[in-house]
């Protein structure tokens, strides 16, 4: 593999090279088969043990049973704003959701052309720069809605809500990223191209349980019964991504499971975040110290066009895929479980080069 730049791009993100180099066998010959696995039915074994062996492993890396199931599908966590709401917002019920930015507004945007929806809590007065710790939920709700981490303002959960109710999570962008209570949440989903693999493919992890929640009269695709008791395959699923998903959960169990990717991933956000800190006088993070996201680090500097200065000089350092999102501006260094902490060292030497050579700061 040639020289490869410093990716710091919020999704599609880094993948571990040895993925990569793996995964780029498969697509020209899978196991002997003569064959690339693009090519591969969707029913042949070898296919059959790649999504069995890949649920297996996630369930073992988030300590989850026989009482839960992986499912694999197209259609992005976008999908999922609406096919949640489908199943499980009945005409009687109302769904609660957290707002902490555009993610979970898309998601509250799609439910409520489904059903009834409360906002049990909202970051939007601030500016989404931190996590609401209260919730003010429905009477007896149909589930209540969080998104784990926030890609464009920052902000993580840093905590699993303690709640009565089924707990559905969006963790597209910190999934594995870190020790959490995944059996506090009845379903989980995540689009793969931030954390998990490439793009093509979103794992849903559910409460079997939930199934008996799911409304009669879904169409058939959607409905969550389906493509649990047709283990994802009612229709032809993304392969070659879920396959991929599958050696970046064997990659994790290598490096020594959830507690060594949340240990590297805490230094790694120690060391950035130490930097603006220090040079606090030019940087800026605008989130809420307990909330800030191991896996997005937003931050501004003192104008737009030192901004845009900033970028370009780092990405002639092979620093690239800083641009804060075009909704807010800035800058957003993305250093999900596969940055390597050596281009964590290179952006904070670049920084604070930056910063003494505009603002004479550190001379």
């Amino acid at each position: 593999m040639g020289k490869r730049v410093w990716n710091l791009n919020p999704g599609p993100a880094v993948l571990p090279e040895a993925v990569l180099e793996e995964a780029s066998k498969a697509v020209l010959e899978y196991e002997g088969k003569g064959m690339s696995l693009m090519e591969m039915s969707h029913r042949a074994k070898e296919v059959d043990k790649i999504f069995k062996d890949t649920e297996a492993d996630l369930k073992e890396i988030m300590g989850l049973g026989d009482d839960y199931s992986v499912v694999f599908m197209g259609g992005g966590a976008s999908l999922q704003f609406t096919m949640i709401p489908m199943n499980f917002l009945h005409d009687d019920q109302t769904a609660d959701y957290v707002n902490t930015g555009s993610w979970s507004q898309n998601a509250i945007k799609e439910a409520k052309l489904l059903g009834k929806v409360n906002v049990a809590a909202s970051s939007e007065e601030r500016e989404f720069t931190y996590i609401p710790k209260i919730f003010d939920l429905s009477p007896d709700p149909a589930y209540l809605h969080i998104t784990t981490n926030n890609t464009i303002r920052g902000t993580q959960y840093h905590f699993d809500p303690d709640v009565k109710v089924p707990l559905i999570a969006d963790m597209s962008s910190d999934i594995l990223s870190m020790r959490r209570d995944f059996k506090k949440y009845s379903l989980i989903y995540a689009g793969a191209q931030k954390n998990l693999g490439p793009a093509g493919v979103t794992v849903i992890i559910i409460k079997k349980d939930m199934l008996e929640r799911v409304k009669p009269g879904i169409p058939t695709l959607l409905s969550f019964k389906t493509q649990v008791e047709k283990e994802s395959l009612f229709n032809t699923p993304p392969v070659f991504p879920t396959y991929v998903v599958g050696l970046v959960a064997k990659w994790i169990k290598s490096q020594g499971g959830l507690a060594a990717i949340e240990a590297g991933n805490r230094k790694k956000a120690d060391l950035l975040y130490g930097c603006l800190d220090e040079y606090s006088d030019f940087y800026r993070a605008p989130v809420n110290k307990e909330d800030l996201s191991w896996m997005n680090v937003v931050f501004r500097l003192p104008s737009e066009d030192l901004e845009k200065k900033f970028l370009a000089e780092a990405g002639e350092k092979s620093l690239i895929g800083m641009k804060g999102h075009r909704s807010v501006g800035g800058v957003r260094a993305s250093i999900y479980n596969a940055f390597p902490y050596a281009g964590v060292e290179e952006l904070v030497s670049f920084m604070k080069a930056f910063a003494k050579k505009e603002a004479g700061i550190g001379v």
